[in-house]
């Protein structure tokens, strides 16, 4: 053999080998993704077809369910409320990362910081801070305490107290989906536009829009089914406008009954398949916005645009910060209304349940794991599956588990957890089967599974967002090279897009602080949390020391963040230098 022959089989061979390789990670992907998300839910559907004593009911429980007038209700009364957090919550994420990513304004890094902010602390904290500002004895409600003429009463309890908890909730997620969506894009498109004479507005719909419209969908279904499962604020605020997460709450840990719990988070599922089939739609007619050629977009001061955007920003900056010093101030108030005077007691947690600062710092412990195991968890998976060439059932399937995660409330996690990892061993056909998985439970390690779970989805999407506007053409041209695509993954990939890998970790960590339906149910006695602490005070009518948690909860990722990004700050320059050519 020729050697010229016998380079290009030893290239084929290692194609093969590279191709064999992604197969191979896809399938443990699969396979993980089964164990930790598949498994445990089909432990959960057979508990939703039985009886409390065990014996098979069919869909008895499901029939009884939605024969409940009450409890029927609230399936409208969630989509409703999802709906119209959606919209309202999108519209405004998207007019904030369009200024963040393509106007001149100043103080970017701040709105930024700012915007990711609700991020920081339990959903619980939303709907206790809009009692103190909107409820019967709020600030605003009683004029700031008489010192104004009148008072507004905007009904809190109900509907309107949900939507707006859920807003300040789903606010960040759509504006860490949409910059990096708008980040990414070709100045050629626009140089091209411009010399057209096509207007400001053509411009928008005819070239932003379609090149965002990936991220606008993905951020869309994100915000409706996290509303749609979240619970705290609902819990809250709610009063009797019942929804289907607070239903299994309350049918969890307000009746012990585990049964109905799992019938009412089985039907949760439907929405899954809904956001599946809209990121199918979505990816189909994508195409890529950066290519080996592409020129990074700068946009170029114009105050027509910039004053207007800027005013937006800092409004919406400016009511995020009250919201949060409304904590802080009833954190430090002796008993609100009646005697304001500041005190620090609320911060010795030593008079209420929950763990004080041990439960703070093992939330700590836990969300630094969860940060390093997610990130790199959902942006492997959305690399795998993006830029694998051919294995399309396989991507298919991973792509699939991936998305089931974000329909899940953490409260079905937790339960689907207790139900799959608690069991020693399964009968299953006949044969006892031992149970590996039982070994985590009521360790940090379940923990920290439980939080990569309920948080995959968004990660990965993410990381797909991103990945999805590179041109193949990379990969493309490294395998013709015979360059392994772990290789290109290192060199060109990660550092493209590390401000979404960046991003992806800290969200993580200051989800995996901040949760509390995740791990209410998998947290034990020695592991206590400060999220769940907050949810036993706000039970136990502790909401002062609750506010006081939540202000550490939220403390401690403020500084995370800032310490983060000075940190990373050199080693964004050093591998974003791309994007100062051009």
């Amino acid at each position: 053999m020729s050697p010229r022959m016998a380079a290009l089989t030893r290239a084929c061979a290692d194609f093969d080998a590279m191709r064999a390789l992604r197969a191979g990670l896809l399938v443990l992907l699969c396979l993980w993704l089964t164990v930790a998300v598949l498994f445990p839910l089909a432990t959960l559907a057979v508990k939703s077809l039985t009886t409390p004593d065990g014996a098979f009911a069919g869909f008895d429980n499901f029939i009884r369910y939605f024969s409940t007038p009450s409890l029927a209700v609230s399936f409208g009364n969630s989509l409703f409320v999802s709906a119209a957090t959606t919209l309202v919550a999108v519209s405004l994420g998207f007019a904030y990362a369009y200024a963040l990513t393509r106007t001149a304004i100043p103080a970017k890094g701040f709105f930024l910081t700012v915007a990711m902010m609700p991020l920081f602390a339990p959903t619980l904290l939303n709907g206790i801070v809009l009692v103190y500002l909107f409820g019967k004895k709020g600030l605003v409600t009683t004029g700031f305490f008489g010192i104004l003429p009148f008072g507004l009463d905007i009904g809190l309890y109900g509907a309107v107290g949900i939507i707006l908890a859920e807003v300040l909730f789903v606010f960040p997620q759509a504006v860490l989906i949409l910059t990096m969506a708008l980040s990414m894009t070709d100045a050629r498109l626009y140089e091209a536009a411009h010399s057209l004479g096509a207007s400001p507005g053509r411009v928008f719909f005819t070239v932003t829009l379609p090149g965002v419209r990936y991220g606008l969908v993905s951020a869309c279904f994100v915000g409706f089914i996290l509303s749609f499962t979240d619970f705290g604020a609902p819990k809250v605020v709610g009063g009797f406008f019942n929804v289907l997460a607070t239903d299994i709450y309350k049918q969890v840990i307000g009746q012990q009954n585990f049964v109905m719990g799992a019938t009412v988070s089985m039907i949760l599922l439907f929405p899954t398949v809904l956001a599946f089939l809209a990121d199918r739609v979505s990816r189909r007619r994508q195409s890529s916005m950066i290519g080996a050629r592409s020129v990074p977009l700068v946009p170029r001061p114009d105050p027509v645009r910039d004053r207007p955007f800027f005013l937006f920003c800092l409004l919406v900056a400016l009511a995020v910060i009250s919201f949060f010093l409304v904590a802080v101030f009833a954190s430090l108030i002796k008993v609100w209304p009646y005697d304001l005077s500041l005190t620090l007691a609320h911060y010795d947690f030593s008079g209420t349940g929950g763990g004080g600062y041990r439960a703070f710092f093992n939330s700590l412990k836990m969300s630094a794991i969860s940060a390093v195991a997610g990130t790199v968890a959902t942006f492997s998976a959305a690399y795998l599956i993006e830029k694998s060439p051919g294995m399309r059932p396989i991507r298919q399937a991973a792509s699939f588990l991936c998305i089931v995660p974000l329909a899940l409330p953490g409260l079905v996690i937790g339960l689907s957890y207790i139900f799959f990892f608690n069991a020693p061993a399964f009968d299953l056909f006949g044969l006892h089967i031992p149970n590996p998985a039982n070994a985590l439970y009521a360790t940090m390690g379940i923990l920290v599974l439980s939080n990569v779970v309920h948080f995959f989805t968004v990660g990965y999407l993410t990381a797909a967002t991103a990945l999805g506007q590179l041109d193949r053409e990379f990969e493309s041209v490294s395998e013709s090279m015979g360059v392994p695509f772990y290789r290109t993954f290192l060199r060109v990939t990660a550092p493209v897009c590390l401000p979404a890998i960046l991003e992806i970790g800290l969200y993580f960590f200051v989800n995996s602080m901040a949760t509390v339906s995740a791990v209410i149910f998998l947290y034990s006695a020695d592991i206590p949390l400060a999220a769940v602490a907050v949810a036993n005070m706000d039970d136990a009518g502790d909401i002062a020391p609750a506010c006081a948690m939540s202000v550490l909860i939220v403390g401690a990722n403020v500084a995370v963040r800032i310490l983060y990004g000075l940190a990373t700050k050199r080693l964004r320059r050093r591998t974003q230098t791309w994007a100062g050519k051009g």
